[in-house]
């Protein structure tokens, strides 16, 4: 008989201490129900990463550690960002967990999904994701933006999944793939296409966050979007390149109609065209140092190859202790797969 996976539910957090009540006693009552229906192992559990909060996060966490057996936590030293903070919870759990899932502590995504993660993990599905397909909870503002990014992003040769954040689940051979990825500058829903695995969709419909306020404002929204499309895509230089060329031909018609202009004697003197030239050539000039200056900023940072994150408290020493005690057969089955 193949033994029950351990499975953990890695939650970033940053200053949600309004909500964390809720999302802890949620996803308990998620793992108990897969407990009692022997899908998960009976030691899986909830991470939950306080990205440097600025609240009582991290003591609602320490809280629930010891009131929960569910609970455990990651406290970063300063906040790192939400890519930072997940991937140390997903780095962390592997070593203890056979699949992982990731989600928001905002409860703006299904945690009723999480089983059906589960079942397709059992059908042999190391990577699931979990896909909006009602997102009427969201201003139409950030419908819009959000899906004109996807398109945008899959027009630039991205391989992304449509309407899929960071809700998932993660076999543990998939994160131990994912951990050798050195990259700096974070994109995890690009990065994860990219191992390849036997992967499916999970729908369910996008809710209204329960508490607090979005940690993602539209300043926010627009950097990641650019970081992630400088991320994983050359075509904005390509593109820069392409209207570089453009503009050449434009300068030779203009050269070409100034010289006859000249031998026909209808030349007429102005200053307007030339400095709408000038100006014009200038901002181009402009947008493409600036753009190739932000490719040349993702190199400067990768090649430092500094931490990125650092761990000032951990409260997995449980989680690790439990998991050394189950049987090993899920893990053999695991790693027969493919």
């Amino acid at each position: 008989m193949v033994a029950t996976p351990i499975l953990t539910i890695v939650v970033p957090c940053y200053n949600e201490e309004e909500v964390l009540p809720e999302t802890v006693f949620r996803l308990s009552g998620v793992l108990d129900a897969l407990i009692a229906d022997e899908l998960i192992a009976s030691s899986s559990t909830m991470l939950l990463v306080d990205d440097g909060s600025k609240d009582a996060t991290w003591a609602l966490i320490e809280r629930f550690h010891e009131a929960n057996t569910f609970v455990t936590g990651l406290k970063l030293a300063k906040n790192a960002g939400h890519q930072s903070a997940l991937l140390a919870g997903l780095m962390k759990a592997k070593a203890y967990s056979d699949c992982v899932v990731s989600i928001d502590a905002d409860l703006q995504d299904d945690t009723d999904a999480i089983r059906e993660f589960i079942v397709k993990f059992h059908e042999g599905y190391d990577i699931v994701y979990g896909v909006r397909q009602d997102r009427s909870a969201d201003t139409f503002f950030k419908r819009a933006t959000a899906q004109g990014f996807y398109k945008l992003m899959t027009s630039l040769g991205v391989k992304i999944h449509y309407n899929h954040a960071d809700f998932r689940l993660m076999s543990k051979r998939t994160l131990d793939n994912l951990e050798k990825f050195q990259e700096v500058n974070l994109f995890l829903r690009g990065m994860v296409p990219l191992l390849g695995f036997p992967s499916t969709q999970v729908y369910y419909d996008r809710k209204e966050r329960f508490a607090g306020e979005s940690k993602y404002p539209l300043r926010k929204m627009l950097a990641f979007a650019f970081d992630g499309i400088t991320s994983f895509s050359v075509t904005p230089i390509r593109f820069v390149t392409l209207m570089g060329f453009l503009l050449f031909l434009l300068s030779v018609c203009a050269g070409i109609y100034a010289i006859v202009g000249k031998l026909v004697g209808a030349n007429v003197t102005g200053w307007t065209s030339l400095i709408v030239s000038v100006w014009f050539i200038g901002g181009v000039q402009l947008l493409a140092l600036g753009l190739i200056g932000e490719y040349i900023g993702k190199i400067y940072k990768e090649v430092k190859q500094r931490p990125l994150f650092v761990i000032e408290k951990d409260l997995t020493a449980h989680a690790t202790a439990q998991s050394e005690l189950t049987d090993s057969t899920f893990k053999q089955s695991i790693s027969g797969r493919g």
